[in-house]
């Protein structure tokens, strides 16, 4: 850890530590369920979900060491028991137990918008107070707001084809 990490924070760096380590949470079920339904997917468009679905999960696991960095950096420990992964969750998880495009498709849809909201309410605390992760939420976020639109995208494409 830096000498300097915790003093530029203009807040209780135990809570950024908190609201890391729930959203570290969120980002490794999210993981789990881009990866674990991208494995049982089937149905119509099932190649293309399946493409978007790993890109995502490639992109939430990155995600999650993002924000690991950020808590080790902050002098914190990221939640080292996966059975806490659940407790911690913000947004939680669904399993895929309907492996059709629309209903995997519906349900990824719906972690993003959690995510959407966990990570605005996150920017909202940090602004002015903490710009480091705030910067790295944002960026975190405009990747959640993509993958939205990117799973919409494919909500259509069913739609369009009477799905």
């Amino acid at each position: 850890m830096g000498t300097r990490a915790k003093d530029i924070v203009k807040m209780d760096v135990e809570k950024v530590i908190e609201m890391l380590n729930k959203a570290y949470a969120d980002e490794w079920l999210a993981y789990y369920q881009y990866w674990v339904g991208a494995k049982v997917v089937t149905g119509s468009l099932r190649g293309i979900a399946e493409s978007e679905l790993i890109e995502h999960a490639t992109e939430e696991l990155g995600h999650a060491e993002m924000i690991a960095e950020r808590i080790i950096t902050l002098g914190g420990t990221p939640i080292l028991n996966p059975d806490d992964l659940a407790k911690m969750s913000n947004c939680g998880y669904d399993a895929p137990e309907d492996p059709s495009v629309k209903a995997i498709v519906q349900q990824n849809v719906k972690g993003e918008q959690c995510a959407i909201d966990v990570y605005n309410k996150m920017l909202e605390v940090l602004k002015d107070k903490d710009e480091v992760t705030y910067k790295m939420i944002l960026d975190i976020l405009e990747d959640e707001l993509e993958h939205e639109q990117d799973l919409q995208t494919i909500m259509e494409d069913l739609k369009s084809m009477g799905k």
